[in-house]
């Protein structure tokens, strides 16, 4: 057992208290639930050079998170993924400050979405849950299945009929039940809802249930600590249902709550393709909701989400820390996709290539200094998706014409 800070949950819009001893959904103004912790008794008690001296990636920071009990914890090898700094890639978008790309392709099942399933999963398991249930564009219900397996746990997976098919035979592979529906994760995450009294199974979609978000703010606290504790100037994170903005940003708080950092912050900006961008109309319009997008269309299909019940939670985060919602081409992903892995030799997902298109986007618009120190999040393993194919066929026993090589 690990001594267990969390106090109890809060809806995000009402602060509405609820116990944290069994398991929620929404709130019931169906909004997400916050999990809160007792930082001003942790404070005294925690020490973060002890904590990130740890191993076990995301796990070390079990005092702040609601994991307490270790039969609980489900271990796939995680580690802290590296800032990996693209010094060639930065120079030709016209960045003269320092860019680092934050990989978590290199997490269990290739993407971010293991931190949050992980902790989702987790506190299932520990509420003896058996059966879960998610929408998911691939990546999510990957993590889902490998986490839920390894705790012996069933799962249940609705995915777009486009998503892409590595996902959804590795999600199979890994246990879950997977079906390829016709409509967006919207549309999934309905029949989700539908199926839940037959079927019996907890929701486990994006902020519908309070852990995945306690998961991903990880990817805050592990940056603080790779940058010794201070923070960068920006963020550029592909957001689709904004957990991980929304977390970082908590994860922000905690610690300055803590001790372990100030009150700086880095401008948090939320990426969208322009194929599928409510958050940057709802920013543009001024608004903290935003209304459904209507036939979205992106390659990117992280961020294919058209609508996320964390909307007024991503703009806030926007807001508070001086940042912004930006959308970018179709045409910018792909060449910012092609370009990191000519010039630097590291392979974006085209979630990931988005975010070096938005940082080339917002310093040519003049919404950020090209001196800025940046983090890109690559939320994915550039191998789950469709690559270009850039070969030629050599016939062995015909003459080979060097000159044309």
């Amino acid at each position: 057992m690990h001594h267990d800070y969390v106090t109890h949950l809060e809806c995000s819009e009402t602060g509405k208290h609820y116990p944290k001893d069994e398991p929620h959904n929404l709130s019931e103004a169906g909004k997400p639930l916050l999990v809160r912790y007792d930082l001003a008794k942790a404070k005294g008690v925690i020490d973060r050079g002890a904590i990130s001296a740890r191993g076990g990636g995301f796990w070390k920071w079990r005092e702040l998170l609601p994991v307490a009990d270790d039969k609980d914890v489900c271990r796939l090898g995680e580690i802290d993924t590296p800032l990996i700094d693209v010094p060639a890639t930065a120079k030709a978008s016209g960045a003269t400050g320092r860019v680092r790309v934050k990989d978590e392709g290199r997490l269990p099942t290739g993407s971010f979405k293991a931190r949050g399933l992980a902790l989702a999963v987790a506190m299932a398991h520990h509420f003896g849950i058996k059966r879960l249930a998610m929408p998911t564009n691939g990546n999510a219900g990957a993590a889902m299945s490998a986490y839920a397996s390894r705790l012996g746990m069933e799962s249940y997976v609705f995915a777009p009929d486009d998503t892409p098919e590595v996902n959804i035979r590795e999600m199979a592979l890994q246990g879950a039940h997977v079906f390829r529906v016709n409509g967006f994760i919207h549309h999934c995450g309905a029949l989700v809802a539908a199926g839940k009294d037959k079927m019996g199974w907890f929701d486990l979609s994006t902020l519908k249930e309070p852990y995945r978000i306690e998961g991903k703010k990880t990817m805050g606290l592990e940056l603080a600590h790779q940058l010794g504790w201070r923070m960068p100037d920006a963020i550029f994170y592909p957001t689709g249902g904004g957990t991980g903005l929304i977390g970082m940003w908590k994860a922000f708080d905690e610690m300055e709550r803590l001790g372990w950092i100030g009150k700086r912050r880095p401008k948090m900006i939320a990426v969208q393709a322009e194929g599928c961008a409510p958050i940057v109309r709802a920013w543009d319009k001024g608004e903290r909701h935003a209304e459904e997008w209507l036939d979205a269309t992106t390659a990117a299909m992280g961020i294919r989400v058209p609508k996320a019940i964390g909307d007024f939670l991503i703009i806030d985060a926007c807001k508070e820390s001086e940042g912004f919602a930006i959308a970018v081409s179709e045409a910018s992903i792909e060449a910012a996709r092609v370009r990191c892995a000519r010039e630097d030799g590291l392979l974006l997902c085209p979630e990931g290539a988005a975010t070096l298109a938005a940082m080339e986007k917002a310093m040519n618009d003049g919404l950020i200094e090209r001196d800025a120190e940046c983090v890109l999040f690559n939320c994915g393993s550039g191998l789950k998706y469709a690559m270009p194919d850039g070969s030629r066929v050599l016939d062995r026993n015909a003459e080979v014409d060097w000159g044309a090589m």
